[in-house]
């Protein structure tokens, strides 16, 4: 590893670090500004921001504000109204449930990487914990040393050499890449198919509704355990320094191992 890829990471890491005990945006001129700027943008002076290739920054910038009011007016009151209704332990359940579904995207893009000892690994979480774990609500496979490998097609490309290509703002999503919407689409398509292959609700006949429900506590579910919060952390210039992070987040998460699995 390169001087220049360890000083990435430790930057990388610091600020992540930084920004997940305050949420994760910043105030700026034309951005609603919830708390006063904590922080100098000259404490990261010596950060290559604009390496980040954004070509579409004002379209960017305009889907990121578009998210802070879809998330402050719709999003989280959903989700806040979620956890005032539901006990902590009814949560933590469902979160579980969630999170061993997840297992799947996580061991099909492993075996893509062809990473053998973390599929097997992945494999046996998702076992142990659908059985012993009652589908996912309690995680025996944690206790047993399995450990949680997260993985995903955009991962799996740039394992493979595929560059992140421009950055991107999703709608609702956030933060991505050329390279990571096209796996999103990717892991999107292979969970829809395994579960229309399986049609576990196809005998009740509100197929469709029971699935839309499904579908809908898990967005909400995936929020409540995300901590992100918009316009929170007092950071100034917030869209650079999330696009940065991000960015370099994902490039080391996709550094190919320089030996085999």
């Amino acid at each position: 590893m390169t001087v220049t890829r360890f000083n990435a990471q430790i930057t990388c890491l610091a600020l992540l670090m930084a920004l997940s005990l305050a949420g994760c945006a910043t105030t700026g001129r034309n951005t609603p500004a919830e708390v006063p700027a904590m922080h100098s943008i000259s404490e990261f002076r010596d950060q290559n921001f604009a390496e980040v290739s954004d070509p579409w920054e004002r379209f960017n910038r305009n889907m990121y504000r578009f998210n802070y009011y879809f998330d402050k007016f719709v999003f989280l009151p959903v989700v806040n109204s979620y956890e005032f209704v539901t006990p902590t332990f009814v949560q933590e359940r469902i979160s579980g449930i969630y999170n061993n579904l997840a297992e799947v995207k996580n061991l099909t893009n492993s075996l893509f990487q062809l990473k053998a000892t973390e599929s097997v690994t992945t494999l046996g979480r998702f076992v142990t914990n659908s059985t012993l774990g009652l589908g996912g609500m309690f995680d025996p496979a944690t206790r047993f040393g399995l450990e949680r490998h997260e993985e995903d097609f955009g991962k799996t490309l740039g394992y493979w050499g595929a560059d992140s290509g421009p950055y991107l703002v999703l709608p609702i999503f956030g933060p991505s890449s050329v390279r990571d919407t096209g796996g999103l689409v990717v892991d999107t398509g292979i969970t829809y198919g395994i579960y229309a292959g399986i049609d576990p609700f196809a005998h009740t006949g509100n197929s469709l509704a029971i699935s839309s429900g499904i579908s809908t506590l898990e967005a909400v579910d995936a929020r409540h355990q995300q901590s992100f919060r918009y316009y929170e952390s007092g950071y100034p210039f917030e869209y650079y320094m999330v696009r940065f992070i991000y960015h370099e987040k994902r490039e080391i998460e996709s550094v190919k191992p320089l030996t085999a699995d």
